[in-house]
């Protein structure tokens, strides 16, 4: 049985009449031959009106509620979906993620998928129909609504891939694949044809939209390729697949950057083993993301000047934290909220000498500061100030031939 699972974004379907366009996508797979699953998100906007209503009725709604909450969204999507699917004479239903059941593992609201029963869904494919599946849910051992968390849509439409052994999954978007940059920024940015899990994985941390970083990981570890394309214009999209599969004399694949950046430095801190954790747990436990790290220890050993970034809505509440942490003692803290991160990523670097200085000296050029470093096997990441940001990515996005 030849399968193909397509997941539709919530833009895709944000309108009834998205919705009709929808299902002729679809019904051009049944012409092909296939055996069709579809993953529908939630109507845009319809999942952030549920978390409106339910911080209305309470500021600490229960976790379990949240997720009976929330999945209603993809109910919604799901049947209309299947309804316009019957009216044009194809039989189709809908499958919410109890009704399968997909089972879930984790807390609620960032719970990840364990196993899928295929047995129902199997046979009614089996029978002709299409069989659209809301995303984004299941249910755990306790037999409660669960929920995969914000983009967990591309993670449901990855593992039915997975568990069915489905030929092709299509991720169907707003956008028309994965380019070298954002090309709102960069007007000539190009689509990238074929791109490695590592490559996209990194592009999606450091700022890409296209898919959430977890889903990315997902079909990294369970081997599914992914093909991104739009739902609103024909053509080919973007495949991430294994490296082997991939022949391209890019050294650089991508140029990401963020804008919501702040750089915390804590001056004069009284080193001594341990005071890095001492430092970052309270972070950690009120899940505030610390990314870029630098140490800088005194010339007599006794004092360290300590810089990280984090997201620029998390520093006030940083700021406090770190303030009245007694287990640490500095002499002051510097705050930056006008920074921004600039990465450049690919696989290529890692058998390519000279990229670094590359980077670096195409930014010196422009007059452009680099304030921290970062690095790992396939990428290099530096913080700029803000105002500079365009400007690097314009100038690395030439530097590295990605315009041709």
């Amino acid at each position: 049985m030849k399968i193909v699972v397509l997941k539709f974004g919530g833009t895709s379907v944000g309108s009834i009449d998205r919705i009709k366009k929808v299902s002729k996508i679809i019904i051009s797979y049944v012409k092909k031959n296939y055996k069709v699953i579809v993953t529908s998100s939630a109507m845009s906007g319809a999942t952030n009106e549920l978390i409106k209503k339910s911080k209305e009725i309470s500021n600490n709604f229960i976790s379990e509620e949240y997720d009976v909450l929330v999945s209603a969204g993809e109910q919604i999507s799901c049947s209309l979906i299947s309804g316009r699917l019957n009216h044009l004479g194809y039989k189709s239903r809908s499958w919410l993620g109890w009704q399968i059941p997909i089972f879930t593992k984790g807390d609620h609201s960032s719970s990840r998928i364990q196993n899928i029963n295929k047995k129902n869904i199997l046979k009614y494919l089996k029978s002709g129909g299409i069989s659209v599946v809301a995303g984004f849910q299941g249910i755990n051992f306790n037999n409660r609504i669960t929920t995969i968390g914000r983009g967990g849509t591309d993670a449901s439409a990855i593992m039915l891939a997975r568990f069915f052994k489905a030929e092709k999954c299509i991720i169907y978007t707003d956008v028309d694949g994965v380019y070298t940059t954002d090309p709102n920024t960069i007007k000539k940015a190009k689509k990238i044809r074929v791109i490695s899990y590592e490559e996209m994985l990194e592009m999606a941390s450091l700022g890409a939209k296209v898919m959430q970083p977890h889903s990315i990981q997902d079909a990294r570890l369970n081997r599914i390729d992914i093909d991104v394309r739009s739902s609103f214009k024909k053509g080919e999209g973007t495949l991430i697949t294994k490296r082997k599969n991939i022949s391209s004399n890019k050294i650089i694949r991508g140029v990401s950057f963020t804008k919501n950046d702040a750089k915390i430095t804590l001056i004069g801190v009284k080193d001594r083993p341990g005071v890095a954790a001492s430092i970052f747990e309270p972070l950690y436990k009120n899940s505030i993301n610390v990314d870029m790290v630098v140490q800088n220890i005194s010339s007599n050993g006794k004092e360290t000047d300590l810089t990280f970034t984090i997201k620029s809505e998390d520093l006030s509440k940083t700021e406090k934290l770190v303030k009245k942490n007694k287990k640490i003692k500095l002499r002051r803290i510097i705050v930056d909220s006008r920074v921004s991160k600039v990465s450049i990523i690919g696989v290529g670097m890692i058998t390519t000498p000279g990229v670094t200085y590359r980077m670096f000296n195409a930014l010196a050029k422009k007059n452009i500061n680099i304030i921290v470093i970062s690095t790992s096997e396939i990428k290099i990441s530096v913080l700029i100030n803000r105002k500079d940001l365009k400007k690097a990515v314009s100038v690395l996005h030439k530097e590295f031939n990605l315009e041709n």
